[in-house]
C-alpha cells in the first residue's frame, strides 16, 4: 500500500530547492561557456588553485567575462520578474509584462535615439535613453489600461501591447535606416544577449536595479489594496493615481535597467510572475501552516529570485545549444514563454483576473 504523501515535508524541499537553485546556477554559470575552459579549471580558479590563478587567460575568462556576465544575469532577471509583476498587479491582468505591452521595445526606441543623434557610446548614456524610452512605453500602457471600461481585459491589453511594440520597432527601423553607422550598437539590445557585458556596465546598472526593487516593496502594501479596487483602496487611505505612478516609476527603472544591459529579452516578466504566484501558496503554507496565501511582497521577493534564476538557466543553454557559438537569450526565454502564454491566453479563469 502506498504511503500517503507528506505535503509539509514536500512544502520544504520545495523551499530548500527555491533557495538553493539561484547560487547553483550562479556556480553553472562561471564553470561552464562555450569557449574552452573546462569547468574543472574555473572550479580550481575558484578555489583558489596556484597554478590556475597565474593562468592570464583564465583570469581574463572568469573575471573579465563570465563574472560579469553571472551579476548582469541576477540584475536583469530579478529586475524583469518584479516589473512583470508590478505590471500584471496594477493592470489587474495576468498576461502583462514588459516585453509583451511593448516597454521593451520603448526602452530599446529610446536607445536607437541615443546612439543615432546623441552619440550615446558608454553605459551610462544607454542606461538614461534606455529610461527615458521605458517610461514613454509604460506611460502608453498605462494609458490604454485606463482607457475604458472593458480596457482592463487581458487580450485587449496584450494586442495594444503588441500594437505599441511594432509602432516603437519600426520607429527604430526608420531611424537606422538614417543612421546605419549605429546598426551595429543596436544590434546587442534586438537579440537580447549578456554576451559582451563589461564589468563597468554591471555597476553603473546595479544601483538603479536595487532602486526599483526598493521601490517596489515599498509599494506592495498599497498595491494590494489596490486589487480590490480603487474605492477600497481609498477606503484604507491609499491613493490610485499616485500609486500608479510610483509603480510607472518603478517598472521603467527596472525594465530601463534591464534593457540597457541585456537588450529586450521577452516572456521573462510573464514567466517569473507566474511561477512566483503558484510557489508563493505552497512556501506560505510550509512557513505558516494556517496560512493560504502570500502577500505581494512576498510575492515580489520569489519572482525576483525566480528571475534571476530563469535568466541564468537560460544563458546556460544559449552557451551550450550550439557551441561554440550562442543562441540568443530571448530565442531561450520564448520556448518556454509563448507556450505558457497561449495556455493563459486560452483559460478562461485567466482571461478574468481571476488568479490574480
Amino acid at each position: 500500500m502506498l504511503e500517503p504523501v507528506n505535503r509539509p515535508a514536500l512544502r520544504r524541499a520545495l523551499l530548500l530547492l527555491l533557495l538553493l537553485s539561484v547560487p547553483v546556477l550562479a556556480l553553472a554559470s562561471l564553470l561552464i561557456g562555450a569557449g574552452e575552459i573546462r569547468p574543472g579549471q574555473a572550479l580550481a580558479f575558484l578555489l583558489g588553485d596556484a597554478a590556475a590563478r597565474s593562468d592570464a587567460q583564465l583570469q581574463t575568462v572568469l573575471l573579465s567575462l563570465r563574472l560579469p556576465r553571472m551579476a548582469a544575469a541576477l540584475l536583469v532577471g530579478s529586475a524583469l520578474g518584479v516589473a512583470g509583476m508590478l505590471m500584471q498587479t496594477v493592470t489587474r491582468n495576468p498576461l502583462a509584462e514588459p516585453g509583451l505591452l511593448g516597454v521593451n521595445a520603448g526602452a530599446a526606441l529610446g536607445v536607437v535615439v541615443g546612439i543615432a543623434w546623441a552619440g550615446v557610446e558608454n553605459g551610462p548614456g544607454y542606461l538614461l535613453w534606455a529610461g527615458l524610452g521605458a517610461l514613454l512605453g509604460n506611460a502608453c500602457v498605462l494609458a490604454v489600461a485606463q482607457a475604458g471600461h472593458h480596457a482592463a481585459a487581458p487580450l485587449r491589453l496584450v494586442l495594444a501591447g503588441v500594437a505599441l511594440g511594432a509602432t516603437f520597432i519600426g520607429i527604430s527601423s526608420a531611424i537606422l535606416l538614417s543612421q546605419p553607422a549605429g546598426y551595429d550598437q543596436y544590434r546587442f539590445w534586438v537579440l537580447g544577449s549578456l554576451a559582451g557585458v563589461t564589468p563597468g556596465m554591471t555597476l553603473w546598472t546595479a544601483p538603479v536595479v536595487l532602486a526599483g526593487l526598493c521601490s517596489a516593496l515599498l509599494l506592495a502594501r498599497p498595491l494590494s489594496a489596490l486589487l480590490l479596487g480603487d474605492d477600497i483602496a481609498r477606503s484604507l487611505g491609499h491613493r490610485p493615481l499616485p500609486l500608479r505612478l510610483g509603480v510607472a516609476l518603478s517598472v521603467t527603472l527596472l525594465t530601463g535597467s534591464a534593457v540597457a544591459l541585456a537588450g529586450p529579452i521577452g516572456f521573462l516578466g510573464l514567466l517569473a510572475p507566474y511561477l512566483s504566484r503558484f510557489l508563493s501558496r505552497s512556501l506560505a503554507r510550509a512557513l505558516m501552516p494556517s496560512s493560504h496565501h502570500a502577500g505581494l511582497a512576498t510575492q515580489l521577493l520569489i519572482a525576483a529570485w525566480l528571475g534571476a534564476g530563469l535568466l541564468l538557466a537560460a544563458d546556460l543553454a544559449a552557451r551550450l545549444a550550439v557551441q561554440p557559438f550562442e543562441t540568443p537569450i530571448s530565442v531561450m526565454t520564448a520556448l518556454a514563454g509563448a507556450p505558457l502564454l497561449i495556455w493563459l491566453a486560452r483559460s478562461k479563469a485567466w482571461q478574468n483576473g481571476a488568479a490574480l
